[in-house]
């Protein structure tokens, strides 16, 4: 498979998870420390290679594409008062090279559908779809190993296959994730011989779940435009990635790092507590407070 050059994000939706704050914020601007969810995928995406953005969202969402535009006045206002460390902040939040290109969902019709909307700008080229929600953390800032992104896409251009993420999930869980059946597993990646979405514990053919990584093959969406709508009227990824198993290899791939499911409460207060204890100028003052505070539920030490 050609190396990956383009990356889908599907941030149409409307987060109701975190109600009442994303009234007016989206869940992918939500920080964690000092950066938007959005930039840690937009990061991962651009180190694995990815010069080509698609952010597929929805009409009212304007914030995340201002994120990204240049902001003129803000520009001028920190450079005039010579903040220059936070003036190269504002404007490296994407590097020259890359571009981001914004498409509108006009309707909330599943995940699949979603992906299919980036077509257009795609192609039939291969590209990675990245679900901001799944925060992948590998090490160190600075000092880590490769994101979850590039494994796969190495992984993918070394195989020829198509990749998707998988973690190992307790088998009590496996009605919340696509569940895959693989031949093969070696190291850290098998053959996909099949993939059922929430499965009951009992009939699910294995405990590894699918989370928010994908490097797909273009022919991906000849399969997403015929493919029928499921509960809901959505369109589903998974049932799309099932009839791409009958014609092409795809391989599940067990990342090296840690995830984090920031669409949840917990898996935000728990990626913000480890991103502030890896944070250069804060992890000594976070690890004190955090101390501090389980000192006074009667916990006595942090490790």
């Amino acid at each position: 498979m050609a190396r990956i050059r383009k990356a889908v994000f599907p941030v149409a939706g409307l987060g109701t998870r975190f109600l009442p704050a994303t009234k007016t914020v989206p869940k992918e601007m939500l920080p964690i420390v000092d950066r938007p969810l959005i930039q840690y995928a937009v990061d991962e995406a651009i180190e694995a290679g990815c010069d080509t953005l698609i952010f597929v969202t929805n009409r009212y969402k304007h914030s995340v594409a201002d994120y990204f535009d240049k902001a003129y006045e803000l520009e001028q206002k920190l450079e005039k008062s010579g903040k220059f460390e936070q003036l190269e902040l504002v404007r490296n939040v994407l590097p020259p090279h890359v571009r981001a290109v914004f498409v509108t969902q006009a309707e909330a019709l599943g995940l699949g559908h979603a992906v299919l909307c980036a077509k257009p700008i795609v192609g039939d080229e291969p590209f990675a779809v990245l679900l901001p929600d799944d925060l992948i953390w590998n090490g160190r800032q600075g000092s880590g190993g490769p994101g979850a992104l590039k494994q796969m896409a190495d992984e993918a251009e070394a195989s020829g296959a198509s990749i998707i993420a998988v973690q190992d999930v307790p088998r009590e869980q496996t009605g919340s994730y696509g569940i895959v059946a693989t031949e093969d597993f070696s190291g850290r990646s098998g053959r996909i011989t099949r993939i059922v979405e929430k499965p009951k514990p009992a009939d699910a053919p294995s405990n590894l779940a699918v989370v928010g990584r994908y490097v797909l093959d273009g022919s991906i969406f000849g399969l997403l435009e015929t493919t029928t709508p499921g509960a809901g009227g959505e369109i589903q990824l998974t049932d799309a990635i099932a009839t791409l198993l009958m014609h092409s290899p795809v391989q599940a791939y067990r990342f090296q790092g840690t995830r984090f499911d920031c669409g949840t409460h917990l898996g935000l207060i728990e990626a913000t507590i480890r991103y502030a204890l890896d944070h250069e100028s804060l992890s000594d003052a976070a690890r004190g407070m955090m101390q501090n505070a389980l000192s006074e539920l009667g916990v006595v030490d942090l490790d």
